[in-house]
C-alpha cells in the first residue's frame, strides 16, 4: 500500500525474491509520494528537494542497483535568509560575523555560554533541546521562526525527540568548526553534507525506474488505486478493497500486507475497527500539508544555491529550491530559471484553498521582495498540493504512536513502513531500510524495523 520509497523498495526487494507482489497507489500520474518529480510544460520539479545520500553502504547500493547509470554528482549550496541578509550554510565565519554584527556575535556567545551552565531540565520540548545545545538567541535566529513556519505550531508544541533526530550530530562547536575552516573540514553532521547525488531527471527518475523494474520482474504496479477499507480477522489481514477517482471498485488478497500510507490511514481504515483506544491514538496524530509553487523565470541564471531556507518571518514562503542548479535536465531551455516556492500549510486553511492565480501572484511577490527575480521576469507558475506531506512530531506523538504500534504488533502479516507509514522521522534512506527489513521479514527474517534511526549512532555509522 503505497508506492513510494519505502513502498517501491519492499516491492523490488520481494519481486527480485521471487514474490508475487502487488502494489496499490492511490495518485493516477506518478510514483514517488513526495519523492516524485512533477512535470509541466516541459520543466520538472520535486515536491521539495531530495538528496540521495545514506551511510548506510546497503542503500547506496539499492540505488545503484536500480539505477545505476543516471545519478549526477551535486555540490551542496544553501543559504539561510534572514532579515534581508543571506546566511551561507554550512557557517562560515567571515559571512556570519559581517551580517550578523559584533554585538550580535557577542550575544550569541553569551547566550550560548549561559545556555551550557544553566540547561533546561527536564528536555522534552524542542524550544528545550535547541538552546540547551546552541543558546537562547541562535535559537530565535537560526531555529525558531523557520521551525514553526514549517510545522505550524509553537517550538513550545514540538517534541525534543525530533530535534535529536533532525540535527543530530551537530553542536556550536562542530558549527564553528566547520565555519572557521570551511571546506576543509569533513563534517558528520548530517545536516552539514557538502555532496550528494541526484538523479538527473529528479528524484522521480529514480522511483519510476524502480516501478518499472518491478514490473519486469512480474510484479504489478497499479496506479488510481486508494485503499478504502483493509479487512482482517483473528488470522490477519485477509484482503483489501478500494476505489479509483472513476468509482470503481477494487479488491486484493494476499498472504502478507506492507503499509506506506499514512498511520493514521492505515488504522481508520481497518474493518472491524480497532480498539476504541488504538483508534483515538490514530485521529490524535497530526499531519502537516505541503503546497508548491512553481515559477519559470525569463533568465539564465538567478542565485547559486540549490536551495534556500528563509527564516525572515516577514514572508510566508519556507524554502526555495532552484531546480537547474540540481540538475540541469530539470530545465528544458538553459535561457529559463525555475524556482519552487515552498508553503508549508494545513489542508483547508486559507493557503490551501487560495486560486492558483493568488498563489502564483503570492509567491512573485515575494520572491520579488526577498530580491530574488523582478515581477515582470516571471513568465509561467504552476501550483502543485500534498496533502498530509509530512507526519508532526508533538509531544504526544510517541505515546499515540506506541499505541498503535503495540496493537500492529498482534498482527503477524501486517507491516508499516516509511515516514508516513511509521509516523517516525524518517529521511528517504531511513525509510528505505524500514522496507528492506519488512521484505525481509516476510522470507523469514526477525527484524525490527521499528528501530531503523531511533538512535543517532545508528544512522550515523552506516550500522
Amino acid at each position: 500500500m503505497g508506492a513510494g520509497p519505502a513502498g517501491l523498495t519492499a516491492a523490488w526487494e520481494l519481486a527480485r525474491a521471487g514474490k508475487e507482489v502487488v502494489v496499490w497507489e492511490a495518485d493516477p500520474v506518478y510514483v514517488g509520494g513526495i519523492s516524485r518529480t512533477v512535470q509541466a510544460e516541459g520543466f520538472r520539479f520535486d515536491i521539495g528537494g531530495h538528496r540521495f545520500f545514506s551511510k548506510s553502504e546497503e542503500v547506496n547500493e539499492v540505488w545503484r542497483q536500480i539505477m545505476p547509470d543516471d545519478f549526477i554528482d551535486c555540490p551542496r549550496l544553501s543559504r539561510i535568509y534572514y532579515k534581508g541578509k543571506f546566511f551561507n550554510y554550512p557557517l562560515e565565519a567571515v559571512n556570519a560575523f559581517r551580517n550578523l554584527g559584533i554585538f550580535e556575535t557577542i550575544n550569541i556567545l553569551l547566550s550560548y555560554v549561559k545556555a551550557r551552565l544553566k540547561p533546561i531540565k527536564p528536555e522534552t520540548t524542542f524550544t528545550q533541546w535547541v538552546r540547551n545545545r546552541f543558546g537562547r538567541r541562535l535559537f530565535e535566529i537560526f531555529f525558531k521562526s523557520y521551525t514553526e513556519k514549517v510545522w505550524g505550531i509553537s517550538c513550545d508544541e514540538i517534541s525534543a525527540d525530533w530535534a535529536a533526530q533532525r540535527i543530530k550530530g551537530l553542536s556550536l562547536r562542530e558549527a564553528v568548526v566547520n565555519a572557521f575552516l570551511g571546506k576543509k573540514a569533513e563534517p558528520t553532521a548530517k545536516t552539514l553534507i557538502r555532496h550528494f547525488f541526484y538523479p538527473r531527471f529528479g528524484p522521480g527518475q529514480m522511483w519510476e525506474t524502480a516501478a518499472m523494474k518491478v514490473q519486469q520482474l512480474g510484479g504489478k504496479v497499479l496506479l488510481d488505486r486508494k485503499v478504502q477499507t483493509i479487512h482482517w480477522d483473528e488470522t490477519g489481514v485477509t484482503h483489501v478493497t478500494g476505489i479509483n477517482q472513476q468509482g470503481e471498485f477494487f479488491q486484493q488478497e494476499g498472504s502478507s500486507f506492507i503499509s506506506s500510507i499514512p498511520l493514521q490511514e492505515l488504522m481508520l481504515s481497518l474493518d472491524p475497527p480497532p480498539p476504541k483506544e488504538v483508534v483515538a491514538a490514530a485521529r490524535a496524530l497530526r499531519y502537516r500539508d505541503f503546497l508548491l509553487v512553481c515559477l519559470v523565470v525569463n533568465k539564465a541564471d538567478i542565485f547559486p544555491d540549490t536551495w534556500i531556507y528563509i527564516h525572515d518571518p516577514s514572508v510566508k514562503v519556507g524554502r526555495i529550491q532552484n531546480y537547474k542548479n540540481w540538475s540541469m535536465a530539470m530545465v528544458p531551455d538553459p535561457s529559463l530559471t525555475s524556482l519552487g516556492m515552498e508553503y508549508f500549510c494545513f489542508e483547508g486553511d486559507g493557503l490551501w484553498t487560495s486560486p492558483d492565480y493568488d498563489l502564483a501572484h503570492l509567491a512573485i511577490r515575494e520572491a520579488t521582495q526577498i530580491g530574488l527575480v523582478q515581477s515582470g521576469e516571471v513568465k509561467d507558475a504552476f501550483v502543485v498540493r500534498m496533502p498530509k506531506a509530512y507526519p508532526i512530531y508533538d509531544k504526544n506523538y510517541q505515546a499515540n504512536v506506541k499505541t498503535i504500534r503495540d496493537w500492529v504488533s498482534l498482527f503477524a502479516n501486517l507491516q508499516p513502513v516509511g515516514r508516513n507509514g511509521m509516523h517516525h522521522y524518517n529521511n528517504q534512506d531511513h525509510s528505505m531500510m524500514t522496507a528492506m527489513l519488512a521484505a525481509r521479514n516476510i522470507q523469514g527474517g526477525s527484524y525490527d524495523c521499528w528501530k531503523v534511526n531511533t538512535e543517532a549512532e545508528y544512522h550515523e555509522t552506516g550500522k
